[in-house]
């Protein structure tokens, strides 16, 4: 058969089907929960946003017909162990070659405050228009973000026509991982990191706030356990285990349980070492705001406050200027109020 004339929804022999777009466990979306908060979104035309959760969904739209707000205050997040490793083991790991139709996911999903960067759904389609009817090549080494982001760019890249090779190259954790699913083809190396886990937020309150946000945050456990468990194969409540125990898998293992599907060679990939010492140096400061919000402060106050310890106006200055973040005497009293917050919250 020719090409053009094949069937569009058909995969050719030996091609994996892409798992279908993330939508809410029917069962948990059944729950007593799940029906008050669509029955008040039917009424309000906006769902009720948990008391206890901080801060802000960073993503413009969620995907299908899961029920959550067209305006979003929630921020769904990556654990800082997960940013810790990362900078650690992975960042400033890249291809040695990019060809046009290559997109590049580097780096946190969603907004960064702290390097005035990050991946977006809205640039991953800008960039998928720009590569036009061909086949495309994504290359994720992130630590994930925010998960309603990452969601919306799995959409994105699901919909387009032509074959998708993802490569994995350091890592694919979190929101970074649920997009790696979007493959056709996924690759990684065998050094390289899988990682997944649940919703994760940081919420303060009473019981009933934190079985409010239980409630809220189960209908996305479920629907990204779904989307794993199709493109592994495996059964649901094994990946909702992993999940669960936030499990980290080398290249060897995300290929033995389906996540991958074959070994990306290392001559492919290289470091760059000035990228690794920035990411540093920046998940330093991300650190920092993150023990604040523990501590009791809303995140602007938390931005707010080691900024002025900076004595910069802004949250990413440009090399060579005062007040930047490869200040090395800068760094060194961040570093000193980070461990001091960490000290007391040990100690509370």
């Amino acid at each position: 058969m020719a090409e053009e004339d094949r069937d569009p929804g058909r995969k050719a022999e030996g091609e994996r089907t892409r798992p279908p777009a993330i939508q809410p466990d029917a069962a948990a979306a059944e729950t007593p929960k799940a029906v008050e908060r669509a029955e008040e979104t039917r009424k309000r035309g906006v769902a009720r946003r948990p008391r206890s959760v901080i801060g802000k969904v960073m993503a413009r739209e969620r995907p299908g017909a899961l029920p959550e707000p067209a305006r979003r205050d929630v921020a769904a997040l990556t654990p800082q162990t997960v940013l810790d490793k990362w900078t650690a083991e992975a960042a400033g790991i890249h291809a040695v070659e990019r060809n046009d139709n290559v997109i590049t996911l580097f780096g946190m999903i969603g907004e960064d405050f702290w390097s005035g960067e990050g991946i977006s759904a809205r640039k991953v389609s800008a960039q998928l228009r720009a590569i036009g009817d061909r086949d495309v090549e994504v290359q994720i080494n992130s630590p994930g973000g925010d998960m309603f982001e990452g969601i919306a760019i799995y959409n994105v890249l699901r919909e387009h026509p032509q074959k998708i090779t993802v490569k994995v190259m350091g890592m694919a954790a979190s929101a970074a991982s649920i997009i790696a699913m979007a493959g056709d083809t996924i690759q990684i190396g065998a050094a390289s990191f899988l990682m997944i886990h649940n919703c994760w937020v940081v919420a303060i309150g009473n019981r009933h706030d934190m079985e409010e946000t239980s409630a809220f945050l189960e209908p996305f456990d479920s629907a990204m356990a779904a989307v794993y468990a199709a493109r592994t194969g495996k059964e649901a409540a094994a990946v909702a285990k992993w999940m669960d125990d936030e499990t980290y898998m080398s290249g060897s293992v995300a290929i033995e349980r389906g996540f991958a599907d074959e070994l990306l060679p290392s001559e492919k990939m290289t470091k760059d070492d000035k990228t690794k010492e920035q990411a540093k140096q920046v998940n330093d400061l991300r650190a920092m705001e993150l023990q604040l919000v523990h501590a009791g402060l809303t995140r602007t106050e938390a931005r707010d406050r080691i900024n002025r310890i900076k004595g910069t106006p802004g949250a990413a200055p440009e090399d060579d200027t005062p007040g930047a973040v490869d200040d090395l005497s800068l760094i060194g009293d961040l570093a000193g109020l980070r461990d001091l917050l960490r000290s007391q919250g040990a100690h509370q």
